[in-house]
């Protein structure tokens, strides 16, 4: 049981570095909260809530693998090497991939409820 509660400091130890240090990670945590403001008051469905939970562990899971390799990279080549340079650049093209996952999804669920709001508001 020891062994299991010092895992998961470590696992919350790793998700407060990412916090502290990465400021797109400090993005994605905002757009997170807003995304669920807007889900509640917006009332999606069950389906829906489960697409966006998808979504944004997708993105969340990237950046963080993004940061690993980010720091992993830099500790195998400190110095500058186009090889490395590619890596971080397809670390970080996940995460834009993933950003935009998440984002077609909210649109995709959000904008025809706006428009019905603004329908019935019309």
């Amino acid at each position: 049981m020891k062994k299991l509660l010092r895992s998961f400091g470590y696992a919350f130890k790793g998700l407060v570095y990412a916090t502290s240090t990465q400021l797109n990670f400090r993005i994605h945590l905002v757009a997170t909260v807003l995304v669920f403001i807007t889900g509640f008051l917006l009332q999606i469905s069950l389906d829906q809530w489960n697409w966006i939970a998808i979504s944004i562990c997708l993105v969340l899971v990237t950046e963080i693998f993004n940061t690993m390799i980010e720091t992993l990279v830099d500790l195998v080549s400190p110095g500058y090497n186009v090889k490395a340079g590619r890596i971080k650049d397809m670390s970080a093209a996940a995460v834009v991939i993933a950003a935009l996952f998440a984002l077609v999804t909210a649109l995709i669920i959000f904008i025809p409820k706006l428009l019905l709001l603004i329908h019935h508001a019309a």
